[in-house]
């Protein structure tokens, strides 16, 4: 606690100190440092400036993305504001933006997610985030709340994940790659081959990644290949992108806190006549392959087309507990974008019209597990999910210091369900129609370097495939989706001639008809609406660079700190004869507070944070809770270049303060198993490289 008292006042105080200054930032002009405030941000088809973008906007880029292990986004994301990202054993991801995670027991839902363009998240409302690896990501923009003037239906959020790939002036071919291992058996490698012109550009890729795990049980292997090309012809671009994905990772399984304590490694232990994990071989195997033809074209001076068609096939397996899940998915999703700017007598004008629409055919078969191979048929389903929207957006520049965005979309979301393994049985309809979903925001330019802004936003989520039709096997058409009003207001931009970066932004959530998990005896999961919850938070996020001397021993040094309070409670809301009201929301800490400090010397760089997240609680009676932790991690290396050959030698450590906690609890669970310890003390070392 006194580690996040000490942060809080790093991070409220900073600004008074500063603000003697403001004055004479004022009249400083901006710099062209490639630093955050002059990112161009893409989300919301902007295309402006970090610093002017009327959303609650959070940027990534390949450097933060290398500060960190190579293995697994979940550190960088983390130092995020208002983001929370887990990781329960190696491969298993969940990902929440404002607290987001309490209808997520594992994998992502409820968010929004892009690769390149191209929708990762399918008509079922779930995203297999873990398919990727993370060289195939290089910049990251996050839109936290609802963001339906384009994205569509939901209340978490949008993530788009890009991966540069562009013409060169020239013929060039480059040659690049990684080679990391470290603790528990890790190793990882990836190696790209880029050949590029003036009209041409294409990518292949290999990568693999392996873990043994801390924890048994919990083994993980992912390799794959990609392919991406982008192709100009006159006025239009093309861009295909193919991949393929073979996932494997063992789910151990969460335990109690008296195992925890006792023994953290042990799996998910057999209860009563349920089994435990090691003996039923409780795993994940994921084959995905996804391919994407993306066009854009230049219609007019004024009007541009962007459009897009995707098609995947994924082979799904879950050896779990209490049974063995197989399932056939097919996903087809194609969008269109109209963009019209300037417009009329209004130069400075954008508008943008278009839709999206996907649909999901899902076998899922349920068999008895009979430790870990399949046995006999309980259930055989066939579901067919369908999800559309049509949205528009009105991008107007008032004078020279206001900018008006508003628009809406119209959402629809369906599932249609057979058991087939019942005679004469027929398909049930559970159509979900969302209201218009409005979105309006503005942005004030108080001057040249600090921009105000403020968002009212409506959600609208319905429910997922892996809710309405759980583990559990049965099929539950009345859930309804969860809705609510999202209103916020904040202040961000730089001064001190750019060395300092801030954006503090305030926020109320009122969501209605939450959904939240439930477990059965034997441990199966099923959803229900739970009354509404009141999401009020505050996020913070400060960059300060302390120096910069090319000709110094130490050349560069920065410090960058963020912090989350959200201190969201259930509203109205009652189980039974117990009344939940007023207590904290399920899986969302407090408060989240991570320091980062970067140094860049004579011959290496230093790279440090720390993570102090406040105690989560785990049931919606709050009387469980996870304790809180500090993660303490450092990365050092050396970079240089041989001709036109770079190289990047790196060794660094992961939770150096050797903390007992874990990363990805299970909420409201049965027989008191929340928690899924994490990897104490850790190491990593490795090679990146480059030739032209």
């Amino acid at each position: 606690m006194q580690l996040v008292r000490l942060t809080i006042i790093f991070i409220f105080i900073c600004p008074l100190l500063f603000f003697t200054a403001v004055t004479a930032q004022q009249k400083a002009t901006e710099k062209n440092d490639t630093v955050l405030h002059e990112v161009v941000v893409h989300a919301f088809n902007n295309n402006l400036k970090w610093k002017d973008i009327p959303a609650a906007i959070a940027v990534l880029n390949k450097k933060d993305l290398e500060q960190y292990s190579p293995a697994s986004l979940v550190p960088i994301m983390n130092t995020i504001p208002g983001i929370r990202m887990e990781e329960r054993s190696p491969g298993s991801y969940r990902l929440s933006v404002r607290g987001s995670l309490l209808r997520s027991p594992f994998g992502v839902r409820n968010i929004k997610i892009y690769w390149n363009g191209i929708p990762l998240s399918d008509a079922t409302g779930n995203t297999y985030l873990n398919l990727l690896d993370i060289t195939q990501v290089d910049k990251i923009e996050i839109a936290k709340g609802p963001a339906a003037s384009i994205y569509g239906a939901g209340t978490g959020g949008a993530l788009l994940l890009e991966l540069s790939l562009g013409f060169t002036d020239s013929a060039k071919q480059i040659i690049q790659g990684a080679f990391t291992g470290g603790s528990f058996g890790y190793n990882q490698q990836s190696l790209e081959w880029i050949s590029s012109n003036k009209n041409f550009a294409s990518s292949i890729q290999l990568y693999r990644l392996q873990s043994n795990g801390y924890r048994e049980q919990s083994a993980m292997l992912r390799s794959g290949l990609q392919w991406r090309t982008i192709t100009r012809v006159k006025t239009s671009v093309f861009k295909t992108s193919l991949f393929y994905t073979d996932l494997f990772y063992q789910t151990p399984g969460a335990i109690t806190l008296a195992q925890m304590q006792a023994n953290p490694i042990q799996a998910r232990q057999a209860a009563g006549v349920l089994p435990g994990a090691v003996t039923q071989k409780t795993a994940i195997y994921n084959r995905t392959f996804l391919g994407a033809l993306q066009h854009e074209k230049r219609v007019t001076e004024t009007v541009r087309l962007n459009s897009f068609l995707s098609i995947n096939k994924t082979l799904f397996e879950n050896p779990f507990i209490t049974n063995y899940e197989k399932r056939n998915e097919w996903n087809l999703a194609m969008g269109m974008q109209v963009l019209v700017q300037p417009i009329l007598a209004l130069p400075q004008l954008q508008w943008v019209s278009g839709f999206e629409w996907m649909v999901n055919e899902s076998n899922i078969r349920q068999h008895n597990n009979n430790k870990g191979s399949v046995s006999n048929l309980l259930s055989e389903d066939i579901i067919v999910s369908k999800q559309g929207f049509i949205f528009t957006q009105l991008h107007l520049p008032v004078g020279k210091n206001l900018l008006v965005q508003a628009g809406f979309s119209i959402n629809q979301q369906s599932f249609d369900y057979k058991r087939l393994n019942t005679l004469n049985n027929s398909f049930t309809i559970r159509k979900i129609n969302a209201p218009l979903v409005p979105r309006l925001s503005i942005s004030y330019k108080i001057n040249p370097s600090i921009t105000a802004y403020a968002i009212l936003a409506k959600g609208f989520s319905a429910p997922s495939l892996a809710e309405i039709r759980p583990s559990d096997g049965n099929f539950y058409p009345f859930l309804n989706a969860e809705k609510g009003w999202n209103i916020e207001a904040g202040i961000r931009g730089a001064w001190f001639h750019q060395k300092l970066l801030f954006d503090i932004g305030f926020y109320q959530f009122k969501l209605q008809d939450a959904i939240v998990r439930r477990n059965d005896a034997a441990g199966s999961e099923y959803f229900m609406n739970a009354g509404s919850t009141r999401q009020s938070g505050l996020e913070t996020m400060l960059k300060y660079r302390i120096f910069q001397r090319p000709n110094q021993f130490i050349r560069n040094a920065s410090i960058a700190a963020s912090f989350s309070y959200q201190p969201y409670i259930f509203m109205n809301y009652k189980q039974g004869n117990t009344d939940y009201s007023g207590n904290a929301l399920t899986g969302v800490p407090k408060t989240i507070a991570v320091v980062g400090f970067d140094i860049i010397t004579a011959h290496v760089y230093i790279q440090s944070s720390i993570n102090a997240t406040s105690k989560i609680p785990l049931n919606d009676a709050n009387s469980i809770s996870a304790d809180a932790y500090q993660l303490l991690q450092v990365k050092v290396g050396r970079k240089f270049v041989i001709k036109r050959k770079s190289f990047d030698v790196f060794i660094g450590g992961d939770n150096l303060l050797n903390q007992n906690y874990s990363l990805g609890n299970d909420i409201n669970a049965a027989g008191n198993r929340y928690f899924n310890p994490a990897a104490l003390r850790n190491w990593y070392a490795g090679l990146r490289f480059s030739f032209q």
